[in-house]
Order: structure tokens, then sequence, then C-alpha cells
């Protein structure tokens, strides 16, 4: 069974940091394009982040430079460092686990709640 467990939401003040982690199991997490999204309330899942099997990384406009993804193949660990976070961050943040071809499927996580706020 494919499970991916995002943990590390919370409050946070504008201009404070936070370290999302997706634990992945069932799946061989290294041959994954893992990525990030996130989802405001009344507004559509929007992509935030992701990174290859090979380490290429892409990231939304509007958190360029503020938000890293990164990912331990030995720990199937996803992770996402908010920095300088702004109350236009809050939202529900998804894990989701892109395959390598047709056979295998798309899977993605409960989300965990970001809110910036002071």
């Amino acid at each position: 069974q494919v499970q991916l467990v995002e943990s590390g939401g919370g409050l946070v003040q504008p201009g404070g940091s936070l370290r999302l982690s997706c634990a992945a199991s069932g799946i061989i997490f290294s041959v994954y394009t893992m990525g990030w999204y996130r989802q405001a309330p009344g507004k559509q899942r929007e992509l935030v982040a992701t990174i290859s099997s090979t380490g290429s990384t892409m990231y939304a406009d509007s958190v360029k430079g503020r938000f890293t993804i990164s990912r331990d193949n030995a720990k199937k660990t996803l992770y996402l460092q908010m920095d300088g976070l702004k109350p236009e961050d809050t939202a529900v943040y998804y894990c989701n686990a892109d395959p390598p071809n047709r056979i295998l499927s798309t899977h993605t996580g409960q989300g965990t709640q970001v809110t910036v706020s002071s």
C-alpha cells in the first residue's frame, strides 16, 4: 500500500520559516518525480515545486528564492524548506509522486496545513 505522509505544517508569523517533510512508503521512491502542491481556501490547487529523480528542480514564480525542495532517497523522504513566508503562502500543502511511466500511478498525500499570520 502506497502512503505519502506529510508533516511539519503549522502556524508561523510572516517572515518566518517552516520545513515540510513527506515520508513515502510502498513505492520505489528514487524513480519518482516528487512535488509539492498547495491549495488555499477558495482557490485551485497549484504547483509549488518539483524535483526529478535526477535532482532537477522547478519552482513556481511565487516561491522562487524563498522555498527549496529536496529529497533523500535513502530515507524515502521529500522536503520543502520555506523561508520568508508570506500570508499568501497560507494553504494546505500536498506531497505528490509522479511515476516515470504510465504503468505506475500518481500518488498524493493527505496534506498539511500551513498558516502564515501575525
